[in-house]
């Protein structure tokens, strides 16, 4: 699903708060949490006061509440990304500004100011790689992280990183188990994707920020998270 296709799923009334940001409610329903812990594990300043904070993408799940909460109770300032209909949906607090737009159009310098100490972009690099550059999409983060800060560009759909899992006996097993069959998976062929995000982009990504002086690192989710087998993360810090 392409980035306008989220604007008529956040106001469906039809459709669950997980499956308005585009997932089924089996991977996302009681998983709130340790999402949330793994998150503030990898962005630290999420659970300091005071830190400047920016979602992009941030969708109208339990995530973006949950950081507004965090953010008032931390005495906070959260930034917002997202289609007004989506945006509509979260809270209205003292700590959060809202942006409706496109990302990274959509951040005036005036509004990225003196920079971010953490930039939570979640479940949504597979929606920037069908109708923008995800490169000139990363470029645009990066902009906004101060000395310190951390971005976090969370799971991330890889399918080369779900091909080598299939092709496991740990993953001849899951499938079996979720698929209710006595089968195994079709045997995994591996090469370039031209529509899919595979290790050549996560890795291109990550050097691309080496590259304009950050470090950065593709970093596993924990095994408690529902997508860990086949998503994982690229955590990006300005030195």
């Amino acid at each position: 699903m392409d980035f306008e296709r989220f604007r008529a799923l956040a106001v469906d009334p039809s459709l669950s708060e997980h499956e308005r940001i585009g997932f089924p409610d089996a991977f996302r329903e009681g998983y709130a949490d340790a999402i949330w812990r793994d998150i503030v594990y990898k962005l630290p300043a999420l659970a300091r006061r005071d830190a400047r904070v920016l979602d992009v993408g941030c969708g109208c799940g339990p995530l973006p509440k949950m950081l507004i909460a965090s953010a008032e109770s931390l005495g906070q300032q959260v930034t917002l990304i997202d289609h007004a209909e989506m945006l509509d949906q979260l809270p209205t607090s003292e700590a959060a500004t809202k942006l409706a737009g496109r990302f990274p159009q959509v951040l005036t310098d005036e509004e990225v100011g003196d920079g971010f100490d953490a930039i939570l972009i979640y479940s949504v690099l597979q929606i920037v790689i069908l109708d923008d550059n995800p490169f000139a999409f990363l470029d645009g983060a990066l902009r906004g992280l101060r000395p310190g800060g951390r971005l976090l560009i969370g799971d991330i759909p890889n399918a080369s990183k779900l091909r080598r899992f299939l092709s496991s006996a740990a993953g001849r097993a899951f499938h079996r188990a979720y698929m209710r069959t006595d089968s195994d998976p079709e045997p995994q062929v591996f090469g370039l994707l031209a529509d899919r995000i595979d290790d050549a982009m996560v890795l291109g990504l990550m050097m691309r920020a080496r590259a304009a002086g950050f470090d950065a690192y593709v970093t596993p989710q924990p095994d408690d998270l529902p997508l860990s087998n086949r998503r994982e993360d690229l955590l990006i810090l300005r030195p």
